[in-house]
């Protein structure tokens, strides 16, 4: 192995070692952050009600302007 290959090497080392620092750090400042903030509360959902399908809104008509050929 020649001097620049084990300069290449050790570079690529260096490099991947501080992307795993920095991984671990942003890692470290966030966790207390989430610990704060406590359990999320579940969303309530209603049923769909009969007739509550497709609408023909502004915007889905446009879209079909839009995508005449």
């Amino acid at each position: 192995m020649s001097k620049t290959e084990r300069t290449q090497l050790s570079r690529r080392r260096m490099f991947a070692g501080v992307g795993t620092a920095g991984a671990l750090a942003a890692t470290a400042t966030a966790l207390p952050l989430l610990r704060q903030a406590g359990p999320a509360e579940p969303v309530a959902r209603t049923l769909p009600q009969p007739g509550d399908g497709y609408r023909l809104t502004e915007h889905v008509l446009q879209y079909y302007r839009t995508a005449k050929v």
